[in-house]
């Protein structure tokens, strides 16, 4: 019976540093075998998932030596907190090990959305030679602004303002004294919407930022802006930004996060032929380099708490 239990991918060298030291099922298609992940959890003392695998109670109680569950990035939301802290277990996130490549998916996709100019590939093979229409904006001289301002959005304001962007920021948890500030002019959430033309989400989903998002939100913004969520899907109302690329009351959009995922048919038909809106599957924390820091980490904090350094 397996002591580690991971149930989605991991660095394969941080899957054997703990394979070395305890026996470890390591089966990154467990998140959707979902009674074969209970049956694997009878004797673990530890459970090691990303983003995918809900872990709630009725998942826990299939796991009685439980001490501890690790999370192979930072958000938070697929585990049930008050039920892991009810029995003890404690929850680790990779905290800061990946925010280099958020950082980096935020510049990237800002450039591409402002510029326009990366989505007649076919067009231009064929003989099309649309110029005119492809005129785009530079980022050098806009406003960004962030939605929080955590490890995540300080890296992405660094990198954004050595691009020439004047960086702004929302975030009512962050002390107005703290010297991040220095690097970024401080704005209520509505002034950071009506202001900015870029706007990046750094916000965790809560009951308070549950389409924090939403037609009112999306209608504040200027016409030529574009926003950008690699947080969570349920920050953003889908159906009303949908409407708002349709009916061109802003530029663009990237979406790296979805409130269901994968998405299904009705929700993949919701954003499908949205010529301005780009989608990508949950990736913007995963890079060749960032899976080995989120998983390095996540393995040396398992192997100190059961004790097998």
């Amino acid at each position: 019976m397996a002591d580690i239990v991971i149930a989605e991918f991991m660095d394969e060298t941080s899957v054997h540093q703990l394979q070395a030291k305890t026996p470890v099922l390591y089966a990154p298609d467990l998140v959707d075998r979902p009674d074969d992940l209970r049956a694997a959890l009878g004797a673990a003392r530890a459970l090691i998932v990303r983003n995918r695998t809900q872990v709630r109670a009725a998942l826990l109680e299939a796991g009685p030596k439980l001490q501890l569950i690790g999370r192979l990035g930072v958000g938070l939301d697929n585990i049930d907190l008050e039920a892991c802290a009810a029995r003890n277990i404690a929850v680790y996130p990779a905290t800061g090990a990946n925010d280099a490549a958020v950082a980096e998916y935020v510049v990237c996709t800002a450039m591409m959305l402002l510029r326009g100019a990366y989505r007649e590939s076919a067009a231009v093979a064929a003989g099309s030679w649309p110029r005119e229409r492809l005129i785009g904006l530079e980022i050098a001289g806009k406003r960004a602004g962030l939605v929080g301002f955590g490890g995540t959005a300080r890296q992405a304001a660094t990198r954004l303002a050595a691009l020439g962007m004047t960086i702004c920021a929302a975030d009512p948890f962050l002390p107005a004294s703290h010297p991040a500030w220095q690097t970024a002019a401080r704005l209520g959430l509505n002034e950071l919407f009506v202001t900015c033309d870029v706007i990046s989400l750094h916000v965790p989903l809560s009951t308070e930022t549950r389409h924090l998002v939403n037609r009112d939100t999306l209608a504040l913004m200027k016409p030529s802006a574009v926003l950008i969520n690699a947080a969570r899907g349920g920050v953003v109302d889908e159906a009303a930004l949908a409407d708002a690329l349709r009916a061109g009351k802003i530029a663009g959009a990237a979406l790296d996060v979805f409130e269901r995922e994968p998405l299904d048919a009705a929700h993949g038909a919701l954003l499908e032929g949205i010529k301005q809106l780009l989608l990508t599957p949950h990736i913007a924390g995963v890079t060749a380099e960032s899976n080995v820091r989120v998983s390095g980490m996540i393995a040396d904090i398992v192997l100190r708490d059961l004790k097998l350094g």
